[in-house]
């Protein structure tokens, strides 16, 4: 009873941590993107978006359904918003900063 006990805990606190670390990496990467939606240069962009990126895949690993794809998608938007703002496109990189932002705060409800 005890060994049931003690497995039973350990999977509740490996899927307590999980979810745990999903919601963190959510909130990173909706707070990096909101600071890369605020940046005034290209380059600002780039720097915020990557860091949002790395957050948003990260949470997509773990996350499932509706909720994954829109972190997927998410990632797609940073991913988009990176290039531009390495072209020097500052407004069409806040664009997709933006839809990315709205896609991370769906994901994260």
């Amino acid at each position: 009873m005890k060994k049931l006990t003690l497995i039973c805990s350990g999977l509740l606190l490996a899927s307590s941590s999980a979810v745990f670390a999903v919601e963190e990496h959510g909130k990173a990467a909706l707070e990096r993107a909101g600071a890369a939606a605020k940046a005034s240069s290209a380059k600002e962009i780039v720097k915020h978006a990557s860091a949002a990126l790395e957050h948003s895949l990260a949470s997509a690993i773990v996350l499932k359904g509706t909720s994954q794809k829109r972190m997927e998608s998410a990632s797609n938007h940073l991913e988009e918003a990176i290039n531009e703002g390495n072209l020097g496109h500052t407004d069409q990189a806040k664009t997709h900063v933006n839809a990315a932002i709205t896609e991370i705060q769906g994901a994260n409800t």
